[in-house]
């Protein structure tokens, strides 16, 4: 069977530095840094006091306020971010086939808030279970992508991938692979979180996993610096138009890039802790190097998962000097979480979409925030510190992984 091929004509992007595509892709290659304050709720006892929080945001803007009501943050960023995303792609919504439009959405936790919330006021009350009778459906994971189909009527395929910080390239895999297949004609996939939260910032804080620099939050993200103490939470959606490439030319569509293809694995090692040595990681880009159909010389430019975490970051250059071998030096090298945050099972798809903005733009973002070489390091890898570089991408890697061992990569091509 000849797999069919696929190409992404749509964005939509709702982040800590941006609430457009291209209100992000401006900050990301200006290097501003989406951390500050938490303003969501009092952080007076908390470890950590900052995060990288969506400014200027309303969902009310967007969204018809009694339905707003019924989502929890998380789905209310999965509507706004699809809807510029079906905008973008131009999709004329009354003559696609809705029976085969797909929605595949990733989100590593869901309604934290809403769960949070509700035992909250549970708590404090009588003992009485007076709970809302929107918990359930504002809280599940799949409430997302169920939402976003009963809005334009979408009856293709139709669920959320969980799978930590990975879920959103999950999703975008699986989204690949529908339309490879013949299964669909479009997918509307991404992923979105909305994990900063008491609950969110007190379980992170106490496995150890976020920074501490309260005195600093704007460079408290600083992939590969020998000071990273952790990462920065952060919230927002990705969302990406994936179309079958002869449906897309046969309307017209802008194409952004083709999706090469999309690689799994697992680290089968630690919950929470990657393999020092990185075979997961290892393994992920080989795969899907393998099933993209190229070879690692091919490839320009890594948007890494590069949390700013002590082991994680480590690992994966390694990683990465171990499968691309001497041409290792010559990829430009970036962590957009230096200016985002961790947006957890909305990371694979933000970052997605600055490696395709950085195919078209010709134009690696920066790792902002480094000071401090680790001299676990290699010195010649090209990490793209600090400024953004100019460079031709013709083929971008993009990785994610998460807690569980979960690895996820995805290769985008661009169509001349």
């Amino acid at each position: 069977m000849e797999l069919k091929r696929v190409v992404v004509t749509g964005l939509g992007a709702l982040t800590p530095i941006g609430n457009t595509k291209d209100e992000y892709w401006d900050a990301l290659i200006k290097g501003k840094s989406g951390a500050a304050p938490i303003t969501y709720f009092d952080t007076e006892k908390f470890k950590t006091k900052f995060a990288c929080e969506l400014k200027n945001f309303n969902a009310t803007d967007f969204l018809d306020r009694k339905e707003a009501r019924k989502m929890d943050r998380f789905a209310q960023y999965a509507m706004v971010a699809s809807d510029e995303a079906i905008a973008d792609a131009k999709l004329n919504l009354d003559e696609v086939n809705k029976l085969r439009v797909g929605v595949i959405w990733g989100a590593g936790i869901g309604g934290l808030e809403t769960f949070q919330n509700e035992v909250l006021n549970f708590a404090d009350g009588d003992g009485t279970p007076r709970f809302n009778p929107f918990f359930i459906p504002k809280m599940i994971a799949d409430i997302a992508p169920g939402n976003i189909s009963i809005k334009h009527g979408f009856m293709g395929p139709n669920y959320t991938t969980v799978s930590a910080c990975a879920s959103s390239a999950n999703s975008m895999i699986d989204a690949l692979n529908y339309i490879r297949l013949g299964y669909c004609d479009v997918v509307v996939t991404g992923g979105s979180e909305a994990a900063v939260t008491i609950a969110g910032m007190g379980g992170f804080n106490a496995m150890h996993a976020l920074s501490t620099r309260n005195e600093s939050p704007e460079t408290a993200s600083r992939p590969f610096d020998a000071t990273r103490d952790g990462f920065v939470l952060g919230e927002g959606a990705g969302a990406i138009i994936l179309e079958e490439y002869e449906y897309a030319k046969a309307r017209g569509a802008k194409i952004y890039a083709e999706v090469l293809g999309g690689g799994l694995s697992s680290d089968a090692y630690h919950m929470t802790a990657p393999h020092p040595d990185g075979i997961g990681v290892i393994a992920v880009m080989r795969n899907c190097l393998e099933n993209a159909g190229i070879s690692p010389e091919e490839v320009d430019h890594i948007n890494t998962h590069g949390t700013s975490t002590p082991l994680g970051d480590v690992a994966e250059l390694k990683a990465i000097t171990e499968v691309f071998g001497a041409h290792a030096k010559n990829i430009s090298i970036n962590s957009t979480k230096s200016m985002t945050g961790h947006l957890l099972g909305a990371a694979g798809a933000i970052e997605a979409i600055a490696s395709i903005l950085a195919m078209e733009h010709g134009i690696i973002p920066p790792t902002i925030n480094h000071t401090t070489v680790d001299e676990n390091i290699d010195p010649e890898l090209n990490l793209t510190l600090n400024k953004p570089q100019k460079r031709e991408v013709k083929v971008a890697m993009s990785n994610t992984f998460g807690f569980g061992g979960h690895n996820a990569c995805v290769l985008f091509k661009k169509i001349d």
